[in-house]
């Protein structure tokens, strides 16, 4: 099942570069994406009932637990939502003269390599290659930033390359420093495995492994999008074609996230504790909450609004993470969960909304519910669900990490959350509510949606959050439980 995982991309791929024809690559992409979800829903199962799978191949450095197969997960319905978009969004595409035929061929080779990094990343226990991984997605995705090839776009994967790289490299430097730490410790079979460091934790030379630490936070947080590292997030989410912006936010930072929290649980078991990596978590955390407030409350594009609320969920994991008791991971796992699937559902509505106003600017746009009336409803309902309103998913994971902030009686922190979240709303409701009303007609555009596929895709998320909000399926709270334990040290 293993193997899959990693052929069905590439296979795709491949297939890519023998079609041309439109119909025919579509098919490829939305078969290979089925196919990856069969064959996760497979392993999932497998990973329920043994706790975890491990493959020979390879020297046996392909490894999947809950944690993983979380985060996995994510990237595939992501995926899956994407490609269905992807359909009806470049067919409007080319249409509009925004691209030419040609250049589908390259968005799908490009679009499915990314997807194959993200996967390598999350089924290797070797930190090693999940670090060529990770490094892997910014050179498949800078393509698909710069995309458009104008000014702006190429702008945008410029400064994508350059930043996510010195994050990279910073974070290439902790791992260095988290393979000396266990030195004497681990035999050479087992260097930069993981599973092994976290098995040996106590052991681990504890200077270095702070140390390191620091280096793979700041690393992979320039990736995951926490400030003050982020400024190439906004850029490069906003100038992307919007089913590569779904799977930027909804799933690329949550890989990146992913090496984070390995690397915590590694480190507070070595340290006895999660107060030293806690402070940090939380310090960006909170930081990166501030800096997406103060950008949303003055922000004049919509694309680029979304892109800032990513920068403050990921803070909200971050904290979770950080405070590191069950409460609180348990809520930081579900909130990457709901946040991936509510704003990749908001990225590909606002989708919908830039190819029938030709427009990323909030003042061009207004009567959203006459002109795209599915669409905007599901917009409309969106901006509610990621601004935490209840019933919505979102709601309940950021009442869990309130709660556990209160529960360790940081009343301070938790008053810092409370008001940040409600700024927060403050500036999504002051800058995009008014699309949503308003005199269509003054655009001079017809009412009717304009990518009838797509339209399966975003209602199915907008089902997922309002149902996740209300209940969480038993098998989902399996998982994230033992995620939680692995994550603890249990």
């Amino acid at each position: 099942m293993g193997f899959f995982l990693l052929a069905i991309p590439v296979l795709a791929v491949l297939l890519f570069l023998f079609f041309k024809k439109e119909k025919l690559l579509y098919m490829i992409s939305v078969s290979a994406s089925i196919c990856l979800i069969i064959v996760a829903v497979l392993i999932t199962r497998q990973v329920m009932l043994w706790g975890k799978v491990e493959y020979s191949s390879l020297g046996g450095i392909f490894y999947l637990d809950a944690l993983s197969i979380i985060v996995l997960d994510i990237v595939l319905i992501i995926g899956l939502m994407a490609s269905i978009y992807s359909v009806g969004y470049m067919e409007e595409e080319i249409k509009q003269g925004k691209i030419k035929i040609g250049r589908l061929k390259i968005y799908y080779i490009l679009m499915y390599s990314f997807i194959f990094t993200m996967i390598l990343a999350l089924t290797v226990k070797n930190m090693g290659i999940m670090w060529i991984a990770i490094e892997a997605t910014t050179l498949a995705s800078a393509f698909l930033v710069g995309f458009y090839n104008d000014r702006y776009a190429l702008e945008a994967a410029w400064k994508y390359v350059i930043i996510c790289s010195v994050g990279i490299a910073i974070a290439l430097l902790g791992i260095i420093f988290l393979h000396l730490s266990s030195i004497g410790v681990l035999p050479s079979s087992d260097y930069l495995d993981w599973t092994a460091l976290y098995d040996q934790a106590e052991a681990l030379n504890t200077s270095i492994a702070r140390l390191a630490f620091i280096f793979i936070l700041v690393g992979f947080g320039t990736k995951a999008g926490l400030a003050p590292m982020h400024t190439w997030l906004p850029d490069a989410h906003s100038q992307a074609p919007s089913p590569i912006s779904a799977l930027l936010s909804g799933v690329l930072l949550n890989s990146a996230m992913y090496g984070i929290i390995r690397t915590v649980a590694i480190v507070n078991r070595n340290l006895g504790s999660g107060v030293y990596t806690g402070r940090l978590l939380i310090a960006l955390g909170i930081l990166s909450m501030v800096t997406a407030a103060i950008f949303i409350l003055t922000q004049k594009d919509y694309k680029r609004l979304l892109a800032y609320s990513s920068i403050e969920h990921m803070g909200i994991i971050a904290i979770a993470i950080g405070i590191f008791t069950p409460l609180s991971v348990f809520g930081g796992l579900l909130h990457m969960i709901n946040h991936s699937f509510t704003k990749s559902m908001l990225f590909l509505s606002s989708g919908n909304i830039l190819q029938k106003y030709h427009t990323k600017r909030i003042s061009g746009i207004k009567g959203v519910l006459k002109l795209l009336p599915v669409s905007g409803t599901v917009f409309l309902l969106g901006l509610f669900a990621i601004a935490g309103m209840p019933p919505f998913s979102i709601f309940a994971s950021e009442l869990s990490i309130l709660a556990s902030i209160f529960a360790i009686k940081s009343f301070f922190l938790g008053l810092v959350f409370v008001i940040l979240l409600a700024v927060v709303f403050v500036g999504i409701a002051l800058n995009l509510f008014k699309v949503f009303y308003g005199p269509a007609v003054e655009n001079n555009l017809s009412p009717g949606e304009v990518n009838t596929p797509g339209l399966m895709a975003i209602v199915t998320l907008l089902v997922v959050i309002s149902l996740t909000g209300i209940v969480i399926p038993n098998e989902l709270k399996v998982l994230i439980t033992n995620a939680q334990s692995i994550i603890l040290g249990g």
